[in-house]
């Protein structure tokens, strides 16, 4: 496969996982066409044309020639300027890496990682919350994440994959949504009664069940085991990062009692209890990894070899020949 052939995998995978359906990315892809059209031509030159096709800003191909044959990749949640001289080591030493996928997004694709945040207003709407709140509260938060955002270096670890020549792609909310649908569906058709049912259909998840080995499986942070689940929310499982922290009041009046995330501050924590809402955390790398493994599964089907490294629990769920 090609670089780009990869990048456009992702991209299809994460629209058909996506929980705002297929013709509300396209009225998306649409209505972000009619905004380029209408730009002064000196601010067309500085757009980024990526967002008229694909719907995810932190999902990009950040280094190397899209028409590049792949054969072998390195992927980790997060790549940073350690990982890459781990490659080009890894190199020297004979093994070959063609390119590198991070989870987490880097460089152009980490700078407007905001924007993917708008995707949690359609699936809060699904769940209940008046459309108007949610957009209001989601824009607020993306305003906060911007600003947290334009401190980074953008491009540290980037600059250094340049130096050595390694490609690059990132593959962030695609695969999120990967892990959103999956669990959602898993958990929904099991029908489970009590939040303690729950954490039972998590902990029989591979990805999961490594997570626990080391401390960081499925936990309950708010609530308890015995309590009935109610409407369960999959809201923090994707759309870039944390939503708006006043959100848990309309998702307790919608009739939301049991949110699952991949993690939750204790600001978001203290919120949710006081609304009553239910918390089980699954876990950040375990929940990363499922969403990337069930991407990479698509690779391995075409021959392509993963290395994974930097805390990715590599799984395959693809069934092997028998010989």
């Amino acid at each position: 496969m090609t670089i780009q052939q990869i990048y456009d995998l992702a991209i299809k995978l994460g629209i058909t996982a996506d929980f705002r359906g297929k013709s509300e990315i396209a009225k998306k892809l649409k209505r972000e066409k009619e905004k380029f059209e209408k730009l002064p031509k000196d601010e067309k030159t500085f757009f980024d044309k990526e967002r008229l096709e694909n719907p995810f800003s932190d999902t990009r191909i950040l280094l190397g020639s899209p028409d590049a044959q792949i054969k072998n990749i390195l992927v980790g949640i997060d790549i940073e300027t350690g990982e890459v001289m781990l490659t080009k080591k890894l190199q020297e030493n004979g093994k070959k890496i063609d390119l590198i996928i991070s989870h987490h997004p880097a460089g152009k694709a980490l700078a407007r990682l905001d924007d993917v945040i708008e995707l949690q207003t359609d699936m809060l709407a699904q769940l209940g919350v008046p459309i108007n709140i949610a957009e209001h509260l989601i824009q607020l938060r993306k305003g906060e994440v911007f600003r947290c955002i334009c401190a980074e270096n953008h491009n540290q670890a980037v600059d250094a994959a340049k130096l050595l020549n390694i490609p690059w792609l990132c593959v962030h909310t695609p695969a999120d949504n990967l892990v959103a649908r999956f669990l959602k569906n898993k958990i929904e058709r099991t029908k489970p009664e009590y939040v303690e049912d729950i954490l039972k259909i998590l902990n029989s998840i591979p990805e999961y069940q490594e997570g626990k080995k080391i401390g960081a499986g499925p936990s309950l942070f708010a609530g308890s085991q015995d309590r009935k689940c109610g409407k369960i929310a999959f809201t923090e499982i994707t759309g870039g990062t944390s939503g708006h922290k006043d959100i848990y009041e309309k998702l307790s009046h919608a009739g939301v009692g049991t949110i699952i995330g991949m993690h939750m501050s204790e600001e978001y924590k203290k919120e949710a209890e006081k609304y009553h809402i239910n918390v089980i955390i699954a876990g950040h790398m375990a929940s990363d990894s499922l969403g990337l493994n069930l991407f990479l599964d698509e690779l391995e089907k075409k021959g392509i070899k993963i290395i994974p490294c930097s805390g990715l629990i590599r799984v395959s769920r693809v069934k092997k020949k028998k010989k």
